[in-house]
């Protein structure tokens, strides 16, 4: 690929650019985004679109970044848009991340300075095994990394770069979406689709180098409020019915050895509870419940209904209100209506010298939502590993091949076009 060989470096200071910036989302605020530091990282993502020559770059009042990169063939072609997210995870410190290059990585365990008690091992991470060689940026052991996804944006960044720059490479029109909030599910509440003016699009937010993702979780969420009888507790006796105690007898009577995130893999979906809060008179837990197929879900959701009906018999003079709310659905239902763009996605990867890996994702992702929008849109290896913790990591020649593919695709639909 044409003047390609120097991008490591620039990608690489280019990611930890990003990841210095605190994006952390917040699940408990209403406002869009839901915290106003993303917006830091986001007019850093405008500025730098503006100076590689993407003229409409924009972030609107939500926090969303939109750019245009302007065809180059006579070709009349669908417009494709490539989308990462700009926050990170609530599960762990996004604050003062002090990422570290481990170069020329020889298989040794990982010690983070700033807690030596974590360690990344290959004996726990197994696709370190294939990174022998290869220069590995972790944290410092205090915080998240923030590869997920700010690897996905540093590599549409390298892409868009390259294809500003280098204009023999013949495309057509091309849309750069970047979104607050992903990782609390709002991701794309507020993207305004005519601004966006795509026909289909690729999330840059996988894990293992090569994987191409057209399947994810279906999603619905649960609030379960109980309401109890509250009386003083010096004269409780035959009266009291605590709205804690019921709550936790729900939470235990679920299965622990199946339909759990702990004891489930592969293909199988769960019910998962989240958060809890409350007093003796109202308690409430959220869940959230997965599945593969629409049918297990709505299985699951049955189910969960069933057994707080169960426990609730036990407590007349208690009652209880369970909603459960649909959040997004399994994207391959839409995708194999348009099997083209998988495909072209699987034959990018493998341009770029690396086996496509199709698979399933045990999550979701903004394209399992953009998806059932009109957008459809599989999700392509970012490279970022164990994230949501302070183990989290990512392999700069992992990310190179991310850029290459995200190139090649580009590519590939103004070739058969």
């Amino acid at each position: 690929m044409s003047n390609y060989n120097n991008f490591n470096k620039s990608l690489e200071q280019r990611f930890i650019k990003y990841a210095k910036i605190d994006t952390q989302s917040d699940p408990a605020s209403p406002t869009c985004p839901s915290t106003l530091k993303q917006k830091n990282l986001g007019q850093e993502l405008v500025n730098e679109l503006l100076e590689i020559g993407v003229s409409d770059a924009e972030m609107d009042d939500n926090g969303y970044v939109y750019g245009t990169i302007p065809s180059n063939t006579d070709k009349k072609l669908p417009v494709i848009f490539f989308c990462s997210h700009m926050d990170t995870s609530p599960d762990c410190s996004g604050e003062n991340v002090k990422p570290i290059i481990h170069d020329k990585y020889q298989g040794q365990d990982l010690v983070l300075p700033d807690d030596n008690k974590i360690m990344i091992r290959m004996s726990d991470h197994k696709d370190l095994k294939h990174q022998i060689g290869n220069d590995i940026i972790t944290a410092s052991g205090t915080t998240l990394l923030g590869a997920d996804n700010k690897a996905g944006l540093a590599e549409i960044m390298e892409a868009a770069a390259f294809l500003m720059k280098n204009p023999e490479v013949k495309h057509g029109t091309i849309k750069v979406l970047f979104t607050p909030d992903e990782e609390i599910g709002r991701g794309v509440d507020k993207v305004d689709l005519k601004k966006l003016g795509a026909d289909f699009g690729y999330t840059i937010d996988g894990e293992t180098l090569g994987s191409i993702e057209d399947e994810t979780f279906s999603a619905d969420g649960a609030r379960l409020t109980v309401y109890g009888v509250s009386t003083h507790p010096g004269f409780a006796k035959g009266k009291m019915e605590s709205a804690i105690k019921i709550l936790a007898e729900i939470l235990d009577s679920l299965p622990k050895d199946t339909l759990t995130p702990e004891a489930t893999h592969q293909k199988d979906g769960f019910i998962h509870p989240v958060s809890i809060s409350g007093q003796v008179e109202e308690a409430e837990a959220q869940f959230i419940i997965r599945d593969f197929t629409d049918e297990k879900l709505a299985q699951h959701g049955t189910f969960l209904a069933q057994t707080v009906e169960k426990v609730m018999a036990k407590y007349p003079n208690s009652t209880y209100k369970l909603e459960i709310k649909a959040q997004y659905r399994n994207m391959k239902q839409v995708l194999d209506q348009h099997p083209k763009i998988v495909q072209y996605g699987i034959e990018a990867i493998e341009r770029a010298g690396v086996v496509a890996k199709q698979q399933s994702i045990r999550g979701g992702t903004d394209g399992s939502r953009l998806s059932y929008m009109g957008l459809p849109c599989p999700n392509i290896f970012a490279g970022e590993h164990a994230f949501h913790s302070k183990q989290e990591w990512v392999s700069v020649q992992d990310m190179e091949k991310a850029v290459q593919t995200i190139i090649n695709i580009a590519s590939i639909w103004e070739e058969k076009g």
